[in-house]
């Protein structure tokens, strides 16, 4: 594989992605609101609300609201990966690359890295402003700063595989679709299962300890290989020239 071929198709990608910000923001809009408005949310519980929330309250509002980066790092790139192929055939650009003698697992990775780093982007800086508007806000109340704590490796590991998961996944749907609002709301789906993750850490099924963390870092890391091998075997790029037309 030649990743320079891949960087191509990802750059063109990004060229495509500037004529069409309403998809750059959709990417970045989640991440930002949870790094501003869930510390002010809890700011407020602290100092003023009727019933100022403690310590260990504050401390189980900020894990819970960590988790929200796993859900949201697995929606965020729907908006961009979906729009990947099905936006090419809009622009009239598809045709072209298609024809090219790149390899499909080039044209592919190109597709998962112009998918995966802007949202990657706006998660990691969102998480910045998350944790340190929090430290801020409790470092008073706890006597130390919260974070970085063991809920860092949901930011730090496994939110960048979810949204890689979500990457891939949308890259083979709009692989299979023609219309980018369809595609969206097929990738859309793997929310459910992250949705399913923070209910059972919530009630703590499935705690976020550090060695859950890692055996959910590994499932994810499992199921990425499959999805890549997937969309190779599935991707055919003679199909899509001719159905597409």
């Amino acid at each position: 594989m030649n990743l320079q071929n891949s960087w191509a198709v990802a750059a063109k990608d990004f060229r495509i992605f500037r004529k069409k910000p309403t998809v750059i923001y959709a990417s970045i809009a989640l991440p930002v609101i949870i790094g501003i408005v869930f510390p002010l949310i809890l700011n407020y519980s602290l100092h003023k609300a009727a019933h100022p929330v403690g310590a260990t309250e504050a401390e189980t509002l900020m894990d819970s609201f960590s988790i929200f980066f796993l859900v949201g790092a697995a929606i965020i790139p729907t908006a961009i990966a979906s729009y990947s192929l099905v936006g090419e055939k809009v622009q009239k650009s598809l045709e072209p690359l298609l024809a090219t003698p790149m390899t499909d697992g080039e044209i592919l990775f190109g597709k998962i890295i112009s998918g995966l780093l802007i949202p990657l982007v706006a998660i990691y800086a969102g998480s910045v402003m998350f944790m340190g508007l929090m430290d801020n806000f409790t470092h008073s109340l706890l006597g130390f700063y919260y974070y970085p704590n063991s809920y860092i490796g949901v930011i730090l590991l496994c939110a960048p595989l979810a949204s890689l998961l979500s990457v891939e996944l949308n890259v083979i749907i709009s692989s299979r679709l023609s219309d980018v609002r369809s595609a969206q709301q097929l990738g859309g789906l793997l929310l459910l299962p992250f949705i399913g993750l923070y209910l059972a850490s919530e009630t703590g099924i499935f705690p976020f300890t550090n060695s859950n963390l890692l055996i959910l870092a590994g499932a994810l890391v499992v199921i990425n290989v499959l999805l890549f091998v997937a969309a190779r075997a599935t991707f055919q790029r003679e199909e899509i020239l001719t159905s597409w037309r």
